[in-house]
């Protein structure tokens, strides 16, 4: 790496930071942080903070005014070119006289998906593309998963003990982990789009799966799998502020409307092997620009998910204790032929939560 290019990582790794800022209020948009620099001195910096706002390079641009013009631009995704909430970003670059234009990946957003470059290259303003490219991607994992692969990020929230456990063989559960791992999970609810859970878990828990973090701008949409329609409109998830989806594939009415008439959307789809159709869900949510989508359910769902092969992160929550052979595991899997054919994963991160250790898994095929 040659001095512009360090030049242009450190500047981009800002943009970065500025992006991270988001990461509980862009959604539905992607998480964006933008630099202008005039000979690698920082003339203007912002980020996107909610959709229908400014977008990132916006707010950079108005910080740094007419130092912008002849500089350098860092941003963390592709500028749009289209008229959306707001006007095009790469309009207004070219407008204000950028030089030269850093971007770390492109957007795969249709309406964009390389015409903001190209609008840039158009204008003669110089373009690389590819600074801190995987860090980008990490940042929006969901946003890039909605539009390549037309569903959310799938994110498992798990709770075990040592032996793997995650209740007594009664159901007791609460609780496996301590208080401090239970708020550590408000942050992950914080960034989701939605928060999935099955009807089994409603009906044994009465959860409200709503996020409970201090000067929270917004409720992921909870989503129940409830193929027939057991949810009763007394359940304390449905009284929980912020919108509720019930997916299902019954055709009672009665139930239905009884749902309805509490407020809470229902919607009906395909049926699947114990349930729903899992893919047939998750394309269903990615139509509602849910981005990441953390699962918190019981062993059956997980189960069904992971070896679905749609689970794309797990974070699991390990307290220090062991409940035995009897109580229940951590997720329902058939058993492998031979040990190659069992479920691996990467570790990404470990980290001690109060008394807890927090893990964070990707299965060992998935590279971003």
């Amino acid at each position: 790496m040659n001095t512009a290019e360090r030049e242009d990582a450190r500047l981009m790794a800002r943009a970065l930071e500025l992006a991270a800022r988001g990461l509980a209020t862009t959604d539905p948009n992607p998480r964006v942080g933008c630099v202008i620099a005039r000979d690698g001195v920082i003339v203007g910096e912002g980020w996107h903070e909610r959709a229908g706002g400014p977008h990132a390079e916006v707010v950079a641009l108005a910080a740094a005014g007419a130092a912008a013009q002849g500089a350098t631009v860092y941003v963390t995704l592709e500028p749009c070119s289209h008229h959306g909430r707001t006007p095009p970003c790469a309009d207004a670059l070219v407008a204000a006289g950028i030089r030269r234009a850093c971007i770390a990946i492109r957007d795969p957003n249709p309406l964009v998906a390389g015409t903001g470059l190209a609008r840039l290259v158009e204008a003669g303003i110089s373009v690389r593309l590819g600074p801190r490219s995987r860090a980008a991607r990490a940042l929006n994992p969901g946003f890039l998963s909605r539009f390549e692969r037309g569903r959310p990020w799938v994110r498992i929230k798990l709770a075990a003990s040592l032996d793997g456990r995650t209740a007594l063989a009664d159901g007791q559960s609460q609780w496996i982990t301590g208080a401090a791992a239970r708020a550590d999970v408000q942050k992950f609810r914080a960034r989701s789009g939605a928060i999935l859970t099955g009807i089994a878990t409603v009906l044994a828990d009465d959860p409200r799966l709503d996020l409970r973090l201090p000067g929270a701008t917004r409720q992921p949409l909870r989503v129940v799998l409830d193929s027939q329609l057991r949810l009763a409109p007394t359940a304390r998830i449905v009284a929980a502020p912020g919108s509720l989806l019930v997916l299902t594939a019954s055709e009672d009415e009665g139930r239905r409307e009884a749902l309805l008439a509490a407020g809470v959307r229902v919607e009906r789809l395909p049926p699947g092997p114990g349930g729903l159709d899992l893919g047939a869900a998750l394309r269903f949510l990615a139509g509602l620009e849910v981005n990441e989508l953390q699962v918190e359910a019981g062993a059956t769902l997980s189960g069904a998910l992971l070896a679905a092969g749609l689970a794309d992160e797990l974070i699991v929550y390990l307290a220090p204790a062991l409940l035995g052979h009897m109580a229940r595991p951590l997720a329902l899997l058939p058993e492998p032929a031979t040990l190659a054919g069992r479920l691996s994963f990467t570790i990404r991160q470990t980290r001690r939560i109060g008394d807890d250790l927090r893990l964070t898994l990707r299965p060992a095929t998935r590279e971003s």
